[in-house]
């Protein structure tokens, strides 16, 4: 059939582009994968492991195949898959590939870095991760639709994929083709989420209730569950953050007659942060004076600001104005993930910092990392790229409904997502559910009072609240760039598992 001239292209109707659109489709690959024998030596035993670099195809909702998503599992050798729990893992963005998490958390290898200062160039180390929890669990790491080598097929569109209940929708079928195909719907199943990835499982968690896949856990690595603080016009953001910046200034020695027990200050901070400053917050522009001075030589106490800088700024330093404030008389900008980075910006005279360091300081050498491990280790060939991050033009649809009914803000869902009251339908359905909220201390993308307050603040019984736990990390966004941090969270997180499988 012959294409229309220009001219009568240019004159259809937006209905016809529409149909036009769809009548397009992308070709539907092969289920593929690439499996590889490893060992891994840890903690006194020898593990063997299989490594399966694969896509798997998800259906639409009538069973036409529009998603090949791409993971790498780690399985152990000779374990009963009945009883041998599996943990599905990811990063967020939203448009985040999970290398992050598969090279430098608690997969069988991670890169080595140079964290907190900047790695450099290549050529990198990839090491035996003595920090895995392969010993605990099978591990499947999964790239979201859109990012990695994930990607549309057949009549499936980006638009498909990029937004909340969009993602939730790819990611729960991907989960439940996996447990089909390799037979694990009987196994314990956690999910651990990184940033948006904990957006992610706190939906997941009700969404795979609903549908018949209960959880054993959840792993909440530096949360953002509830979208609707960032409203224009709240003071939320303000007050959230200043524990994060204590914490940060007590890091640099920013804090006058620093304290030895920084659990025991941030605590105090907490109290202040909660009290005296959300109630001056809210008087905005009727604050007295007197209570004015009080206040902002209180947060500059704790923040290692001036006083006189707060007062400039109402009381509301943004984490932007921090980054680039707190060390200025040194010339140095702090990082937004990881806030122990620092970095040299164009000047010292701006107001906000002209890049982020914890985010240059190791994206060369986790991506090289991971192309070469791939191909050298995991045997995987492919001509397609790998996308770090999605290349997508749709803006992310962030309206959500949640499962279960939940709290809809707005009319047709929730304008911006508060998956927290996902989670916590499905704690109430699914009482033996536990979740672990993992922080950095030191973490400006997602700071950990914040993430406090929405676990809090669930409407869940007594009893289920206390399914709860938190782990807190000398550590940013990514904690496990850290490697002192990342033995702590895995200590921590062969508890959970212990206690979650008892």
């Amino acid at each position: 059939m012959a294409s229309l001239p220009a001219f009568a292209q240019d004159q259809r109707k937006p209905d016809d582009a529409q149909k036009h659109d769809e009548d397009k489709s992308a070709p539907i690959p092969p289920e593929k994968n690439s499996v590889s024998q490893h060992d891994l030596s840890l903690n006194g035993k020898t593990i063997h492991y299989t490594a399966t670099a694969g896509t798997l195809l998800i259906h639409n909702d009538e069973d036409k195949p529009y998603g090949s998503i791409f993971y790498v599992a780690y399985t152990e050798d000779g374990a009963d898959s009945k009883s041998r729990p599996v943990t599905f893992l990811y990063n967020g963005g939203p448009g985040s590939a999970t290398l992050w998490l598969h090279m430098g958390s608690v997969g069988p290898v991670r890169v080595a870095t140079a964290s907190p200062a900047a790695t450099g160039a290549p050529p990198y180390q990839i090491v035996p991760n003595q920090y895995s929890l392969l010993d605990k669990t099978d591990l499947v790491f999964i790239d979201a639709p859109l990012t990695g080598f994930s990607k549309a097929v057949g009549k499936g569109t980006d638009k498909d994929f990029r937004g909340v209940d969009q993602d939730l929708k790819a990611f729960g079928k991907f989960i439940e083709r996996y447990v089909t195909v390799y037979q694990r719907w009987n196994s314990p199943k956690f999910l651990m989420g990184e940033s948006y990835g904990t957006t992610r499982s706190a939906g997941l968690a009700g969404m795979l209730q609903e549908s018949g896949v209960s959880l054993n856990g959840v792993i909440l690595v530096s949360s953002i569950l509830n979208y609707n603080v960032m409203a224009p016009g709240l003071d939320v953001d303000y007050v959230g953050n200043l524990p994060s910046y204590a914490a940060i200034a007590w890091y640099h020695n920013k804090i006058p007659n620093k304290p030895a027990d920084i659990k025991a200050y941030l605590n105090e901070v907490r109290a202040f942060a909660r009290g005296d400053y959300s109630e001056a917050l809210a008087e905005g522009d009727l604050l007295p004076p007197e209570k004015l001075d009080a206040i902002a030589a209180k947060v500059g106490a704790y923040t290692g600001l001036s006083a006189q800088y707060v007062k400039e700024a109402k009381l509301r330093i943004s984490a932007t104005r921090f980054r680039k404030e707190l060390l200025r008389d040194e010339g140095e900008i702090l990082g937004r993930y990881d806030a122990r980075f620092e970095g040299t910006d164009i000047d010292n005279a701006g107001e906000n910092p002209g890049y982020d360091p914890s985010d240059t300081g190791i994206a060369g050498a986790f991506t090289a990392a991971f192309h070469d491990y791939l191909s050298r280790e995991l045997k995987w060939e492919t001509t397609d790229t790998y996308y770090v991050h999605s290349e997508s033009s749709v803006p992310w649809d962030q309206t959500h409904h949640p499962s279960g009914g939940g709290f809809n803000r707005g009319f047709g869902g929730q304008r911006m997502p508060d998956v927290a009251m996902d989670l916590a339908d499905a704690m109430r359905k699914n009482p033996k559910l536990k979740v672990f909220s993992a922080n950095g201390l030191f973490d400006l993308a997602t700071p950990f009072f914040l993430t406090e307050y929405d676990l809090a603040h669930m409407m869940v019984t007594p009893e289920i609240a206390k399914n709860v736990e938190f782990g807190y990390y000398p550590a940013g966004h990514m904690i496990y760039l850290n490697v002192e941090a990342l033995k702590e969270l895995t200590h921590d997180l062969d508890g959970f598992y212990s206690e979650v499988l008892h």
